[in-house]
């Protein structure tokens, strides 16, 4: 990658960090900034900010009489993701001469972080991947001392999520795009710090995994129960329900046999209330969903509990790197189901020797938006009760031990 901007200001030179930067960094440097990570780009600045929301500008002094100098950048944690970066207001980080500096108009003594409730907010599993656990990861180290400065605000997604962020900040957001007057701080932090899909890496400054994550959504939420209790005779199984895409077909057979078999099943859609679906969630052993955001709602399974993904053909991929791969680390348990063609409603639709059903992967190489509308968009499931069942054994075995 780039490097960006190399400018002189009045502390210092802007330093790149292709590295995750520490504490005593964060503390000392005037500006530190990774355009490195394939997700986000963060810059965090010490010193003099100026921040004029209704042109989306940040200022900060040169240490010089040279030329301004800027660069513009979207606070958003899916950078590469032009669907994503097109609903996301762009950002000019603007290095001038403290001369012609605009004047501020209110100076806050707490720092500040800049993100962006664009993009894909609105899905579940963006609002964790991309926003949530993000947010967490930047904002926690500052123990609640901080103000969030919201561009592209939905005011609903702050209304859904306002235990997490009254647990992050005691503050009430700024809606920055909104202010025509310059607000000043001593720090802030644009972008959110961001690791893989659905996860942490501990290894890292600050040094959170998403063990932690799911604790604190515990917390936030009041849920009672971490782990799940081996010495219940019948364990809960969710089944969630799909109504648009990627619809389970059979769900109500799939609850029957879970039933025969010794489950307490419900077959729910998950509400939008998100203290509603915590708890919900949490009072599961199992949860079976197809393939989708709802499975994002594993975060509130307690540990152990078992999660169920239904595959459809051609989706492995993002299986196993959106839902199967964070399992590990939340201490949750994972079985895959992968959906053959005679389970899936594409069979007849295509002549028999159609890559459709031999080479989901060639489909996918000549171009996304086909791929998406065959294998996500008009999919749904109808899935053999005989190939489940090994399924559902395996997991009341697991819940069981």
């Amino acid at each position: 990658m780039g490097c960006g901007l190399k400018l002189l200001i009045s502390l210092g030179k802007i330093n790149q960090s292709h590295q995750p930067y520490s504490h005593d960094e964060i503390v000392k440097k005037p500006l530190i900034y990774n355009f490195s990570n394939s997700r986000s780009d963060v810059v965090v600045i010490n010193g003099d900010i100026r921040i004029h929301g209704k042109s989306s500008t940040i200022f900060i002094p040169s240490s010089s009489d040279r030329a301004i100098h800027s660069r513009t950048l979207m606070p958003y944690p899916r950078k590469a993701d032009l669907s994503a970066t097109q609903r996301v207001r762009k950002w000019t980080i603007k290095v001038q001469v403290a001369a012609k500096l605009p004047d501020c108009v209110r100076t806050f003594s707490i720092p500040a972080v800049l993100f962006s409730t664009g993009g894909f907010s609105g899905n579940p599993y963006h609002d964790f991947s991309d926003l949530l656990i993000p947010l967490y990861l930047t904002a926690r180290p500052f123990d609640q001392t901080l103000l969030f400065l919201i561009t592209d605000n939905h005011h609903s997604w702050i209304s859904k999520y306002k235990p997490i962020l009254e647990r992050l900040s005691k503050h009430d957001v700024i809606d920055i795009d909104k202010r025509d007057e310059v607000i000043c701080f001593a720090r802030t932090t644009f972008g959110l710090k961001a690791h893989e899909e659905l996860g942490l890496n501990p290894s890292e400054f600050p040094y959170y995994s998403i063990r932690d994550f799911r604790q604190f959504l515990r917390t936030t939420y009041s849920l009672d129960r971490t782990s799940i209790n081996d010495r219940l005779t019948r364990p809960r199984m969710l089944i969630i329900s799909r109504k648009t895409t990627r619809v389970f077909k059979n769900e109500g057979e799939v609850a029957e046999m879970g039933k025969s078999l010794g489950f307490d099943v419900l077959v729910e859609d998950i509400p939008c209330n998100m203290s509603i679906v915590a708890r919900f969630v949490n009072s599961f052993d199992v949860m079976v969903g197809v393939h989708g955001a709802g499975l994002t709602n594993m975060v509130f399974l307690p540990d152990n509990a078992v999660l169920i993904q239904i595959i459809p053909l051609g989706l492995d991929s993002s299986a196993k790197r959106y839902y199967e791969s964070p399992t590990k680390e939340m201490t949750l348990r994972y079985l895959g189901y992968k959906v053959s063609v005679n389970e899936s409603s594409l069979l007849g639709k295509y002549p028999p020797d159609s890559e459709v059903y031999r080479d989901p992967a060639a489909v996918r190489s000549r171009g996304y938006l086909r791929f998406r509308s065959i294998y996500m968009d008009n999919q749904d499931v109808n899935i053999d009760l005989g190939r489940f069942r090994k399924t559902l054994l395996n997991a009341l075995q697991l819940v069981r031990n």
